[in-house]
């Protein structure tokens, strides 16, 4: 029985704050049905309330864990390749002792992947200073910047990047040029962006927000059909990958629906 309902069912304080174990188990479980709850995720508030804490420790891994803190990150904008946590500090020793442009990138894509927009934008501006024409630090400060809803900034740095690399970050590049599009109002070229990123990738970030304006231009079976490609697609991709997908897939069925 979930420790949290069995609490609820007969509340003794004293059997609580006499035994950390269960102290610890019913914060865990009450943490990760607060998040399940934000999330939208009932069926797993669901088990996580009445099932043992086990419940909670799967929800943890398989849902927390691949798509971070509500309200943290940047909800399916990630970068390929950002660094890990933990290596925060390794990099800022590295930049005290040997200030190398790199280093300032990798620390960015940390920030960025986090959604410490501010610090990543400051640490991929140090980048660019050691090396202004790292294709990298060029097309994610604009990804930065265009998360910021400073599209008119992003735009000529991602047209920048692209310049020198046209599939650049496997078309992630690509994609952020045509969201750029979108959010200053150009239609014609945001469609011929997701265009091109289509050509060569299947993104459910991609085939979702092309399908949108498609349905804004009246062309509702050509929207559907890319709509449709998505959940297909889901239903036979890795777990890593559904959990990446997912703020994407349901946008998908909402449209749909």
């Amino acid at each position: 029985m979930s420790v949290i309902a069995s609490l609820w069912s007969s509340f003794d304080p004293g059997l609580v704050f006499s035994s950390p174990m269960m102290l610890v188990a019913a914060t865990f479980q009450l943490w990760m049905l607060i998040d399940a709850i934000r999330r939208g995720e009932w069926f797993w508030a669901a088990a996580i309330f009445f099932f043992s804490v086990i419940s909670a420790l799967l929800y943890f891994f398989m849902v927390y864990r691949a798509q971070g803190p509500v309200g943290g990150g940047t909800g399916g904008f990630e970068l390929p390749g950002a660094g890990e946590r933990r290596r925060i500090g390794e990099l800022q020793s590295r930049i005290y002792h040997l200030d190398h442009a790199r280093d300032h990138l990798d620390l960015a894509d940390i920030y960025f992947a986090k959604g410490k927009l501010d610090k990543a934008e400051a640490s991929y501006r140090e980048s660019l200073k050691r090396d202004a024409n790292d294709v990298d630090a060029i097309a994610h400060l604009g990804q930065c910047l265009l998360r910021q809803k400073r599209g008119a900034e992003a735009k000529p740095l991602l047209e920048r990047a692209l310049a020198q690399d046209p599939k650049h970050d496997y078309g992630y590049t690509q994609m952020a040029l045509a969201e750029t599009h979108m959010a200053l109002g150009e239609t014609e070229a945001a469609l011929a962006a997701w265009r091109l990123v289509l050509a060569n990738n299947s993104y459910a970030r991609a085939r979702v927000q092309y399908a949108e304006l498609l349905l804004a231009r009246g062309e509702s079976e050509a929207a559907r059909h890319e709509l449709r490609e998505v959940i297909s697609d889901d239903a036979h991709a890795p777990r890593f990958q559904r959990g990446r997908d997912r703020v994407w897939v349901k946008r998908a069925k909402k449209l749909l629906g």
